[in-house]
């Protein structure tokens, strides 16, 4: 399919409406304030570059989601910027969507930012169909992982049906699928064995445990209390980190250690002089 540059369109158009208009703003930022409205106008102006279809509707004539999600892989490949109205036709499809973006998911060779693009749009759909495929990209994720990271936003929206599997794949994970699972599922109340996952998170230290501290104060279980005591008073524990263990005491009902700080710690230092 043709890829047509929308973004490039409208710049054209944009420029047309600036010398037409400019003499209407006070100023820069009132005409930036108009942007919104000027998009929806171009959206809705029949254009010369589509045969005198509005751009707005150019997508509507098309109803088959395999050959829209694959037009939305060749903007991709091609690096052009995928036109607002292609997603929106895709999104208001709604589950008869879901087969072909779970395709371009799934597919190994489909650009990352398409992949990406799909995650937003089964979201978008209120899709549950690919929460067994985001649960398996947390298992053995890498600590920096833009698509997990998105699979674990949806999972996130997916709410308690997602908790179940959610739970019974915690234990399989690696560190950073732990960590990532965690921060969904200690929202859920107490568990015993993800509990044990986070207490031995939490024992590792590291630079994310500050993190697992509030995780694991959510589960509610004061025998964390011991371990987040001994990192509040830990020497290498520095200010920022020990407001975070603080916290996580305070709220498994634990009386927080005092300590005092000084020059020494930046943090610390600097937020003393803005008080």
């Amino acid at each position: 399919m043709k890829c047509i540059n929308f973004d490039q369109e409208f710049q054209r158009y944009l420029h047309q409406w600036v010398v037409k208009n400019s003499k209407k703003y006070q100023n820069v930022e009132a005409m930036e304030n108009a942007m919104p409205d000027v998009y929806a106008q171009f959206l809705d102006t029949p254009a010369d570059f589509l045969a005198g279809i509005k751009p707005g509707e150019y997508f509507e004539a098309f109803s088959d989601p395999r050959q829209l999600v694959n037009w939305m892989e060749d903007y991709y490949k091609q690096r052009i910027p995928v036109p607002d109205p292609l997603l929106n036709r895709i999104s208001s499809l709604g589950s008869a969507s879901e087969e072909a973006l779970m395709n371009t998911l799934t597919k190994e060779k489909a650009k990352q930012e398409a992949k990406m693009c799909a995650i937003s749009l089964l979201r978008e759909i209120d899709s549950l169909a690919p929460m067994q495929f985001y649960i398996q990209l947390q298992i053995n994720r890498s600590e920096q992982d833009e698509l997990a990271d998105a699979a674990l936003e949806s999972l996130q929206g997916m709410g308690e049906s997602a908790v179940p599997q959610m739970r019974a794949a915690i234990t399989a994970a690696n560190r950073f699928g732990q960590e990532s699972l965690l921060s969904v599922l200690c929202n859920y109340g107490f568990d015993e064995a993800l509990f044990d996952i986070a207490l031995n998170l939490l024992s590792q230290k590291g630079p994310s445990a500050p993190v697992i501290a509030d995780y694991i104060s959510r589960l509610g279980d004061d025998r964390a209390l011991e371990l987040l005591t001994e990192l509040a008073m830990d020497e290498e524990t520095v200010y920022l980190d020990y407001i975070e263990y603080r916290a996580a005491i305070e709220r498994l009902g634990g009386e927080p250690p005092e300590r005092k700080w000084d020059s020494t710690d930046p943090a610390y230092e600097a937020l003393r002089r803005m008080q």
